[in-house]
C-alpha cells in the first residue's frame, strides 16, 4: 500500500495557492493509488516548536541514556521522522515568504534532520543521507518572478529545499 505524506506550510487557510495545488495533486495520487494511506500534516494549524537547547541536548543523548523528560522532548521529532520514513511519496506545499520557506516548514525540517537518524557522516566526514527511495513533489508559490532577472539572486526558497532534502538523501524531487 502506498503511503503519502502531505505537508502544508502556508499560513493562509483560504486563498492559498500552494494548498490548492497540493490538495488537487494528492487527490490525483489517491485516484492513481486506490487504498493509499494519506498522512496530513498542516504545519500552520499545528506548528511544531522551533528548536531549543533542551531539544538539541535530548537529540544528542543516546536513546538508552535519555531521562524521562528528554524522552518526552524527543517524542514529537521521533513521530515526525516516523511519518517521513513511512511515506513512499511526500507532497509539500511551500509558499515563499521573505525569499525562503515558512518558519513552520523550517521547524519541521529541523525536527526531521537528525544526525544518526536521517543522515550520518562517513569516515571522511562527508554527510550521507538516510532518507532514500522516496518521491518528493514540492509545490511552490511566489508573489513575483524569481526564476530569472535581478530577483533570481534572492531565491533561497527552492535552492534551500533542494539542498536540505538532498542532504537527507532525497534525490527524486519534482518542483
Amino acid at each position: 500500500m502506498t503511503t503519502i505524506l502531505h505537508l502544508n506550510s502556508s499560513v493562509r487557510s483560504t486563498d492559498s495557492i500552494s494548498r490548492q495545488l497540493t490538495g488537487e495533486f494528492v487527490q490525483k495520487l489517491q485516484a492513481a493509488h486506490p487504498g493509499a494511506r494519506v498522512i496530513e500534516r498542516d504545519l500552520a494549524k499545528q506548528p511544531v516548536p522551533h528548536l531549543s537547547e533542551q531539544m538539541m541536548g535530548a537529540y544528542f543523548t543516546p536513546a538508552e541514556q535519555r531521562s524521562d523528560e528528554q524522552k518526552r522532548i524527543v517524542q514529537l521529532s521521533d513521530d515526525l521522522v516516523a511519518e517521513l520514513l513511512s511515506a513512499d511519496v511526500v507532497v509539500i506545499g511551500a509558499p515563499m515568504y521573505n525569499f525562503s520557506i515558512s518558519s513552520t516548514l523550517k521547524a519541521w525540517i529541523d525536527h526531521v534532520a537528525r544526525a544518526g537518524v536521517t543522515f550520518r557522516y562517513n569516515e571522511q566526514g562527508q554527510p550521507v543521507g538516510l532518507v532514500n527511495g522516496k518521491k518528493f513533489y514540492v509545490f511552490t508559490s511566489r508573489g513575483g518572478v524569481y526564476s530569472s532577472g535581478p530577483a533570481k539572486a534572492l531565491d533561497f526558497h527552492e535552492t534551500y529545499l533542494r539542498g536540505v532534502l538532498g542532504f537527507l538523501g532525497i534525490t527524486d524531487i519534482t518542483f
